[in-house]
């Protein structure tokens, strides 16, 4: 087996470098099992290349629909598509929630960010406000704390 550590010349990466981080799948694995089972090395590196596969199952059929539709850009929808050509239809209603929570999150952080665009104060400005704040705070408790 060799090294192929940057891939040289923008070659993709081979099937044997393609995997999963194995301390975050042990610890989904850990989570899932119950208390009592445990579960073999083997196993678990058995589950990565299984997953491994599925991902690129998956990727291949959202690719050929993206291409039926003359699309550059492989979208939430084709995966779902390719979900269900593939006769993975029960994971579809979960896949959409998860989109739709990930769409959601997405949208509070634009909040976050235009709220700060919306203050017209500089970070400096807002870093003084929040250790005014912070000293108020200390000083308000620190004279409970006396009493």
């Amino acid at each position: 087996m060799s090294d192929h550590e940057g891939h040289g010349g923008g070659l993709p990466p081979s099937d044997e470098d393609l995997s999963l981080p194995k301390a975050t799948v042990a610890k989904m694995i850990t989570e899932l099992l119950p208390k009592e089972v445990a579960c073999a090395k083997e196993t678990r590196d058995l589950i990565i290349e299984c997953c491994v596969e599925f991902i690129h199952l998956i990727s291949s059929e959202a690719n050929e629909i993206c291409e039926q539709e003359s699309k550059k850009t492989i979208a939430p929808e084709h995966i779902i598509s390719a979900l269900k050509r593939l006769g993975f239809d029960t994971f579809t209603a979960e896949v959409e929630d998860v989109l739709k929570d990930h769409k959601q999150q997405l949208k509070d952080r634009e909040k976050k960010v235009s709220k700060f665009e919306q203050s017209g104060l500089t970070e400096e400005e807002l870093l003084r406000q929040q250790e005014e704040l912070f000293a108020a705070s200390r000083a308000k408790f620190q004279s409970t704390q006396q009493q």
